[in-house]
Parts: structure tokens; sequence; C-alpha cells
């Protein structure tokens, strides 16, 4: 597979039908095992069994199954249209509705839903932790606004970390008080890095625990002060409450971390031209 580029084109190609995708997930899973696990012959060799989703050991009959505990396990859905989704999520910068997905691919909605739910999980963050320059914020998704000074009602709790430069993280959490971010920043940032925030009261213990810290004064206006700064998680959010206003209207609490992990996910590939190949080689790892 191209990894420099991967278009539809390219994917049409690559993905024709169902056997086209189940020999792909043989070759992620089983492509370099070097002896059969059940008789033990070197470089074995296995063939497609008729009708079934599985392959077999000419020399023993030992099947192994390449869906066997990854998302497609026991979907009677189509293969290829599982593959096409995860095309569509790769390709998308604000995201894919469980109605495009239906328009798509014919399935009903039900289907359509579960479906993206699972290739957002696929869509880990990952825990190499945050060094050098970093910029925290906090900011709210859903609820309500009311009134002309604006009350944040009912409206859930993200809190960001993004190094300049490298990777963001974001976390749906209970709420913006100290005892629930200050061992996020600690468990997440490396000590002695640089930290930059508003000038939300959090903040004003960081260089006790560890950090440089400065931060700028919104209350004044102030949104940049030479280096220091918090632009760049500030940029995140924005393309983050787009795609959510834009693309899923509403989102659930109890799924927003799925989200969240989605656009992390693609802020955190952003250099590479296509996150298809990595995306479906994540599809094709056991998760159970």
């Amino acid at each position: 597979m191209n990894k420099n580029k991967f278009t539809v084109k390219q994917f049409n190609e690559l993905f024709p039908d169902d056997n086209a995708c189940l020999d792909y997930m043989f070759k992620q899973a089983y492509g370099n095992m070097e002896a059969c696990r059940n008789c033990g012959v070197i470089e074995p060799s296995y063939y497609r069994v008729r009708n079934r989703k599985c392959y077999e050991c000419k020399d023993c009959g030992y099947q192994i199954h390449p869906l066997a505990h990854t998302i497609f396990h026991k979907s009677s859905t189509s293969l290829r249209d599982w593959f096409y989704v995860i095309y569509l999520f790769s390709v998308s910068k604000n995201g894919v509705s469980a109605k495009e997905i239906e328009r798509h691919t014919g399935v009903t909605y039900k289907t359509a839903w579960r479906m993206a739910k699972q290739v957002r999980a696929l869509m880990l963050q990952g825990d190499k932790p945050l060094s050098g320059v970093v910029e925290t914020d906090e900011t709210y998704i859903g609820g309500r606004e009311r009134g002309k000074n604006i009350t944040v009602q009912n409206k859930a709790v993200v809190f960001g970390m993004v190094e300049r430069g490298g990777s963001v993280k974001a976390e749906h959490v209970q709420s913006a008080g100290a005892r629930v971010l200050l061992p996020r920043i600690k468990d997440t940032i490396e000590p002695g890095a640089v930290v930059y925030s508003d000038q939300a009261q959090v903040y004003k213990t960081l260089h006790r625990i560890g950090y440089y810290h400065d931060s700028v004064n919104h209350s004044i206006g102030e949104y940049g002060r030479g280096i220091v700064h918090t632009n760049t998680i500030e940029g995140f959010w924005s393309q983050l409450k787009r795609s959510v206003d834009g693309t899923y209207h509403c989102i659930s609490a109890k799924y927003l971390q799925l989200y969240l992990n989605e656009f992390v996910y693609r802020y955190n590939h952003r250099q590479l031209p296509s996150i298809f190949p990595v995306l479906i080689a994540s599809a094709a790892q056991r998760v159970g």
C-alpha cells in the first residue's frame, strides 16, 4: 500500500470486494507467521476456506480466523463497507456522521452508528508524555448558554494539552478544578517543561510542582505576549467545535471521549499524507 498517498481510486483498486479485504486482514495478522501454531511446520501455507471467513493450514487443517476479536468480529455487514467507512474517517477533517455512513453504504442508522463507534475506538491518543513547550486550556462542549452574561449550564468540561510542534491530548473531565486537572498535568507533561496557560486559578501552583509557567490575561484582551500564548490549543478547540456543530450537531457526554479521541488522532497524525494505512492496520489488531 502506498503510504505517501491514498485516494478513493486506489482504495477501489486495492479493495474491490470482501475477498480482497479479508486477504488484507489475513496478511496483516498472519503474514509473518514463521510456523503453524498447530502442527509447527515451518513457513506454513494456508488456503481460503470456501464460503467461510477463515483460512486453513494445508498440512494439518488448522483454521485461523483473521476477523476474530477485531472490530469486524461477528459482523454481518460487508467487510468492504467496513473498510470504506474507515477510509471515509481517514479523509475527513470534520468527522463522519452516522447518517453519512448510512447514505454511503445503505446500512441502517443503528448499524451505521455502531460502525462509527467501532472505528473511533481505533483512534487512540497514545500515552507518550508531552515535553518542551506545552499549552494547556479548558473548554466546554454542549449544554446551554443563557442570558447576556453567558452562564455555562450542563456543559461537559474538556481539558486539553498540546506540545508545540507535537501532539495534543484532550480529555472529558468532571470539573476544571485543581484536584482534577493538576494530577493530569503531572501524569502527562514531563517535569521541567514550559507550560503556558490563561490565568485560571488552577495553574497558579505549576511552578511549585516542577514546571516553568507563564500565562496570558484574556480578561484584559491579552491573547499573546511574544512566545507566551495559548493559540495552538485554542486553534484545536476551534476545529473541534466547528466539526461538532457542523457534522455531529449534538454529542452525548457518555460518548464525548470517543469523539475527542477521533479529533486528537487526526491532529497527531497531521504530518501523514493519509492516515488510512495506519488506521486500517490498527483495525487488524486484536482487541480482545
